[in-house]
């Protein structure tokens, strides 16, 4: 009589596949860089045979949207659903998103993705694009309307709102680039936590609302 303990273990060997093949597609991506990383080495480093690799990433670019969509596309869903509809001021759903980003940060295989990219998007586009699509043309949007919101009701000072959003994620991003793309850290690591809470004391001054404004 067949074991029936080993039909389960099967299973979930087989769901777990997909998400081994990503972590071995990421560790390659890392090391030896997106345009240099092919096919049959994410076979080679997942233990499965090429066409298995395919089953489930169709190409190396199905291999890269698997990466941001299973690290940085529930974020960003997350992001968004805070956003949408909040009125008031919006300091501190600006503050809770950041705060997401830190906490997204201290998991390695999450960071490694966004690194990726901002190392490797100028040389190759698509990285750039597939990025966009999946993150930013959601997020960009929707802490655009925040920002709005908060200047037509009068809770931060008359700014310009998508300049604003620009001044709001862009600290991070470039501190990430230092120590990406310049290897320049700061003496206790990239410390996001830090970063987060001392860019805050910075912009939250800069968008208290003008004396007599109501």
């Amino acid at each position: 009589m067949p074991d029936q303990a080993a039909t389960p273990k099967f299973r979930r060997r087989a769901e777990a596949r997909p998400d081994e093949v990503l972590d071995a597609a990421l560790r390659l991506f890392t090391e030896k860089g997106y345009a240099r990383t092919t096919m049959e080495q994410v076979a080679r480093e997942a233990g499965i045979s090429k066409g298995a690799v395919y089953l489930y990433f169709p190409s190396k670019a199905a291999l890269l949207e698997g990466l941001v969509q299973r690290a940085i596309s529930p974020f960003a869903a997350a992001a968004v659903q805070g956003l949408e509809g909040y009125r008031g001021d919006p300091r501190p759903v600006i503050r809770r998103v950041l705060t997401m980003i830190v906490a997204q940060a201290t998991a390695p295989q999450a960071l490694a993705v966004p690194q990726m990219v901002i190392r490797e998007a100028v040389h190759v586009p698509e990285i750039a694009q597939m990025y966009r699509d999946n993150v930013l043309d959601r997020v960009i949007p929707a802490l655009t309307r925040l920002i709005a919101q908060g200047v037509e009701g009068g809770h931060i000072r008359d700014v310009d709102p998508e300049l604003t959003v620009r001044s709001v994620v862009g600290p991070i991003m470039v501190h990430v680039a230092l120590a990406e793309v310049f290897g320049i850290q700061p003496a206790g690591g990239l410390a996001m936590d830090r970063l987060v809470e001392n860019h805050l004391t910075i912009l939250f001054a800069g968008l208290e609302p003008e004396k007599g404004r109501a």
